[in-house]
């Protein structure tokens, strides 16, 4: 073993016993302020400290919700450490106490959220960090606005510059992310309500952030990034022979426009059903080469990868002589669950009979969980 690699297995070592030592992270996501997850995060504490775990408050935001307020009752809370800062008197998480403490559990709200000028860390998430390394299991909260990487994309959705940020790899730390959701109509009954916001804040809340079609773009994001985060934790810690498989469709097309187009569009289809993504195979062997074919079957042939590049199909095309290995071996690099082909122009049986390297496609699938489907 030379010294390179030798280093790279010490650092591996040491990162598996830090890794071990950290404390545990649990994350609530939520789409915009007052769907709950503060509240949700007060309920847990109340019930960890039934449970007789040593449970703290570090930080938490209640904007006066009196529902949320109610729940702090018989919680022990760290205080809060005092700053003046530009002539005023303001409170900050008390890192240092926190960390002196060790609570089995503590509880950080408002993740995103900038500490003032003078503090040990310039972000709370930085906070999170070192409590987790110093062995504290935390519980915190964020709502998907915050994300770097959807930072430009949210921007979009409502007009306004999100300044406070999280790193994408801060939630990927966590080993588990609970998705707070509601529907926009229950949103913005409860704004309506003066559960999220001061009365005098609700019609300027009506009329920019909070609007149905944003609502429901942000509650897509927020979903789509808890599902992620399970998947991301399924491929890390789930053993490949017992995880269950997402569907992958390859649809497998030759230069006949017409069996092709409904290849293309029958597998587009399933995979909506499915939500799955999908790959378009064209395999060009040396008959269909670009100087042995005519120009209107290779114009088709490219407006078909067109449509399928449309329809959201990720198009592959290899060159070989060997249409069914080329099959089977594109099946098994993708991971490929289910295989799409077109109904043949002659008796199955006889393909069959007639066809070694498709009896031999069809031996190897049958040892596999791969499926085949024929689109008439």
């Amino acid at each position: 073993m030379n010294e390179d690699t030798k280093e790279q297995s010490v650092e591996h070592f040491l990162e598996l016993i830090k890794k071990s030592r950290r404390g545990k992270f649990k994350v609530y996501i939520g789409m915009s302020a007052g769907v709950g997850k503060t509240y949700r995060m007060l309920q847990e504490a109340q019930t960890l400290l039934r449970n007789g775990i040593d449970v703290k408050i570090g930080y938490i935001e209640t904007h006066n919700r009196k529902e949320t307020h109610a729940l702090l009752e018989g919680l022990p809370v760290i205080p809060r450490r005092k700053l003046f800062y530009k002539g005023k008197e303001l409170e900050e998480m008390d890192l240092k106490a926190v960390i002196s403490l060790r609570p089995e559990v503590v509880i950080v709200d408002e993740l995103a959220h900038t500490n003032i000028e003078g503090s040990s860390n310039e972000k709370r998430w930085q906070d999170v960090l070192e409590i987790l390394n110093a062995g504290i299991n935390v519980i915190s909260a964020v709502n998907i606005q915050h994300m770097e990487s959807l930072n430009e994309e949210v921007q979009r959705i409502t007009g306004a510059t999100i300044n406070e940020r999280v790193p994408d790899k801060v939630l990927q730390l966590a080993d588990e992310v609970v998705n707070i959701d509601l529907t926009a109509d229950e949103l913005i009954e409860r704004l309506k309500e003066g559960k999220i916001y001061d009365e005098k804040k609700i019609p300027t809340a009506l009329s920019n952030f909070f609007q149905v079609e944003r609502i429901l773009q942000l509650r897509e994001l927020a979903l789509r990034e808890v599902a992620h985060q399970v998947e991301r934790k399924i491929d890390i810690e789930v053993p490949k022979t017992i995880k269950l498989r997402p569907e992958l469709f390859l649809a497998c097309i030759s230069t006949n426009d017409e069996s092709a187009k409904v290849i293309i569009r029958k597998t587009a289809r399933l995979s909506s059903y499915y939500r799955s993504k999908w790959y378009l195979l064209y395999v060009q062997t040396s008959r269909e080469s670009s100087d042995k074919i005519n120009l209107a079957a290779q114009r088709h042939l490219i407006n078909n990868m067109k449509l399928a590049t449309q329809l959201g199909g990720e198009v592959l095309k290899v060159k070989d002589d060997n249409v069914a290995r080329t099959i089977w071996e594109t099946a098994e690099k993708y991971d490929i669950t289910t295989i799409c082909i077109g109904k043949p122009r002659f008796k199955f049986y006889q393909l069959i009979m007639k066809t070694a390297v498709f009896t031999q496609l069809l031996n190897k699938m049958s040892k596999t969980d791969i499926d085949l489907v024929i689109l008439s």
